[in-house]
């Protein structure tokens, strides 16, 4: 029979209740000697005295480790005297320890074990930085370049901050030449940059951009992106902003909103912030309120409420999941991390909930991922296998 938390719970409760068979315990006895459900059974210390384990249950080596993993507690209580009349309160805590002792130990060790050998091969963060391809096809490494002006064309300044950031500003009349530059991220950047009517854009990782070097002469603002964006667009009535990528395009006054549209994603999925945009597709037009997302997959249009926060966690330094499936949150593990990932094992009905910073070092959050759900990581350079 496949293991699994409920079979435990299952498990435990006829057991509380006096109702297990035979053959039901020894299927317990097993739990309680496999490592990943220690957890588990550890919220379940007060019950777990009227299971019945014996030494016999374990090897010689397992024997001597849960010995002086005991041991070595009991050391450093030695000094406290109590009462007589606390003695068999005490005998019956040293039988849960001895019981609860064999998950912990093995759970402990084998987590150490493997977050050892995955610190071995750490990974450090993604950081600030793009390149800027200019109308003429000129190049610029925006981690190369000092602060200042980098870039003049047609009439706009183009100019980088102390932190990175990327600014248009118009100098002069333009020569009526509509020019284009485009914004790219490799895997493992991010940037922003300020168009030339004062919009301000987020580009994470992997991601690109195509925007005109000034909008002063186009009858609409209309930009391309691939990848994932979050906008804070400058209101201009007269003249609406466009999002537009090979699947749809979003259109906009002024508002706050995040699209992300990488290829590898199984839908294009835009979620506002506030103000009001319409998304547009070659069979659907819908108009999205504050609060919701439009997920478009296989050109049908779903639109939904969501938490917001989640969807430009990315945007403020952080990773959000849902009980997000591990194939979804090595994707995005993968972009910023810029590792590849590979599978040993079919883990397509895993899934991960967690919060964690986007500035911490890769094995973190593989250990906690490990913690919480029954997934492993070997991790070998930039080269992470998940396994069950």
């Amino acid at each position: 029979m496949t293991r699994s938390k409920e079979r435990l719970q299952a498990l435990l409760k006829r057991q509380f209740e006096r109702s297990i068979s035979q053959a039901e315990k020894d299927e317990l006895s097993e739990y309680i000697l496999d490592p990943m459900y220690a957890q588990e059974l550890l919220a379940q210390l007060p019950d777990l005295l009227s299971i019945e384990l014996t030494d016999q249950d374990l090897n010689e080596r397992q024997k001597e480790n849960v010995l002086s993993y005991i041991f070595n507690y009991g050391q450093k209580r030695k000094a406290t005297t109590y009462p007589n009349r606390l003695w068999p309160r005490l005998i019956a805590a040293a039988s849960i320890v001895v019981v609860a002792s064999i998950g912990f130990y093995f759970y402990n060790t084998s987590r150490k074990t493997e977050q050892q050998s995955v610190y071995a091969n750490d990974v450090d963060p993604g950081k600030n930085g793009a390149t800027l391809t200019l109308a003429d096809g000129k190049k610029i490494l925006i981690n190369e370049v000092s602060a200042g002006n980098i870039a003049l064309q047609s009439g706009v300044r183009i100019s980088k901050t102390a932190d990175g950031q990327i600014i248009y500003e118009i100098t002069s009349n333009n020569s009526g030449k509509i020019e284009y530059n485009t914004l790219t991220t490799t895997r493992g950047e991010q940037t922003q940059v300020r168009l030339p009517d004062g919009s301000l854009v987020f580009l994470n990782a992997a991601s690109s951009l195509k925007f005109p070097t000034s909008f002063a002469k186009l009858k609409d603002r209309s930009v391309e992106i691939s990848g994932e964006g979050y906008f804070e667009i400058v209101k201009d009535k007269a003249h609406p902003f466009i999002v537009r990528n090979k699947k749809q395009q979003v259109e906009v006054i002024g508002t706050h909103f995040n699209v992300n549209a990488y290829n590898d994603e199984p839908s294009v999925k835009t979620t506002l912030l506030e103000g009001s945009i319409k998304i547009s597709t070659d069979q659907n037009n819908k108009v999205l309120k504050p609060g919701e997302q439009a997920v478009n997959s296989n050109e049908k249009l779903t639109i939904g409420e969501v938490d917001v926060d989640k969807a430009v966690a990315w945007k403020n330094s952080k990773f959000v999941f849902d009980d997000e499936n591990i194939e979804s949150v090595m994707r995005k593990l993968s972009r910023w991390y810029n590792v590849e990932v590979v599978y040993q094992d079919n883990v397509a009905d895993r899934t991960f909930t967690g919060s964690i910073s986007r500035y911490d070092k890769i094995s973190k959050i593989l250990d906690k991922i490990t913690y919480i759900e029954a997934v492993h990581f070997k991790v070998e350079g930039r080269r992470i296998t998940v396994m069950k």
